[in-house]
């Protein structure tokens, strides 16, 4: 099961990039499943993917070989626990392109990241000032900007979602004027798979003085991402989504705005000095990162971006170009199968409704087949309301899927459509 990367071949062949698939599979061992004594079929990477087994061994080293807190020891075991830790500070910046190192802030996830910009970035708004949301959002990139709303008496505006699942940019410059602070969209949309033209909505904010903030929880999995050439203000994304352990995050923000901000959570290691009388705050990355972090898992998420630069962001993205082209083409040719989104250019997340089949009996029935998706809202009732839809089944892939499942997944539906219909 445990395949040195090393061992993971990519080969050229006819002047494209390809991964061997068999080895990069074993790479993640939860795929070695059986469901209902059917080969597990894994379909579900939007909602959390499978985890590289070289991020689950990181974090059992920390905890085996004698675990330790980050910052705070001399001795050997704490130097080692921080070495690991800030070597995948280092593995983020890598993975963003990030300037600065200090600009990587540890959080829990991507709901975490924002709700801290929502608290600390917010917390520099002023009433009647309004921050610029889009109707694909992920509920993550809008209750927080909303409590804060409520909280600072600002105002939320909305850019729409056109029929074929993208953003109504002909609608963007009359949205984003003088009172517009913050312009928060998603750069992969979880529903559709719509990925949206980040480097222009940024440039389009940035001519008018507003602050940019992007949700990559669907992206980074997928796409190459250069926050210097996107020229972002701030971007987050979620760890588990990226093959590593839950209850890892990143914030990355342009060290300037980070240092307007004040401090998210007080205790440990985000202080300079502390008396009765008032507190001074550390530098940063420190100064958002308080108390005792998720060690083990933020040690994994850095052995899981190592080992997808090893097997190469391109060339993980070309494999899963093929995998969605494959997929939408398989899709549109079961009967009464309605797919969201986009046509052409996507990632490979698939949310679809099927005639008179309701989403939650569409999952079950594959997972007697072991084929795992998900059904429901999403995390994006807004947009689901948009589409016009109570509900959706969803397939989402990785660059460790083959045409074969998707096959699989076909031949599923054909057989959910007829045994419910």
């Amino acid at each position: 099961m445990n395949v040195a990367l090393s061992q993971i071949a990519v080969s050229v062949t006819e002047s494209k990039l390809a991964l061997d698939i068999d080895a990069v599979r074993a790479q993640f061992p939860g795929l070695a499943r059986t469901i209902n004594g059917k080969p597990l079929v894994y379909l579900d990477s939007a909602n959390t993917a499978q985890k590289f087994a070289s991020a689950i061994e990181a974090g059992n080293h920390y905890y085996q070989a004698g675990s330790a807190n980050v910052f705070r020891a001399v001795h050997t075991l704490g130097e080692e626990a921080t070495a690991a830790f800030e070597s995948a500070r280092d593995e983020v910046k890598l993975l963003l392109n990030a300037p600065d190192r200090a600009e990587i802030i540890f959080t829990r996830g991507t709901t975490e990241a924002l709700n801290l910009l929502a608290y600390s970035y917010g917390s520099l708004l002023r009433p009647g000032d309004a921050i610029l949301l889009t109707e694909m959002e992920h509920h993550a990139n809008i209750v927080p900007w909303q409590l804060l709303a409520q909280r600072a008496n600002l105002k939320i505006k909305v850019v729409p979602v056109t029929d074929s699942g993208e953003l109504d940019l002909s609608l963007l410059d009359s949205l984003l004027t003088d009172e517009v602070k913050l312009f928060c969209f998603t750069h992969v949309s979880n529903v559709l798979g719509t990925i949206n033209p980040v480097q222009q909505l940024c440039q389009m904010a940035k001519a008018r003085g507003i602050i940019s903030v992007i949700d990559g929880s669907q992206a980074a999995p997928h796409l190459r991402v250069d926050v210097q050439a996107i020229d972002c203000d701030f971007y987050a994304f979620t760890g588990h989504k990226l093959y590593a352990p839950t209850g890892t995050g990143v914030l990355w923000g342009k060290r300037a705005l980070l240092e307007q901000m004040p401090p998210f959570l007080g205790g440990g290691d985000m202080i300079d000095v502390v008396s009765f009388s008032g507190s001074s705050f550390a530098e940063l990355p420190n100064k958002f990162e308080a108390g005792t972090p998720n060690i083990a898992g933020v040690i994994g998420l850095g052995a899981a971006i190592r080992s997808l630069r090893s097997l190469g962001l391109d060339v993980v993205s070309a494999r899963e170009h093929e995998l969605a082209n494959y997929a939408e083409q398989a899709l549109f040719q079961v009967p009464g199968l309605r797919l969201m989104g986009p046509s052409g250019h996507r990632a490979p997340v698939f949310s679809f409704t099927m005639d008179g089949l309701h989403p939650h009996d569409i999952a079950t029935l594959l997972d007697q087949r072991g084929i795992a998706i998900r059904s429901g809202q999403h995390c994006a009732h807004p947009l689901m309301a948009r589409m016009g839809v109570s509900a959706s089944a969803r397939a989402s892939l990785a660059f460790y899927n083959t045409e074969a499942e998707v096959d699989a997944l076909i031949e599923g539906l054909h057989a959910v459509r007829k045994l419910l219909t």
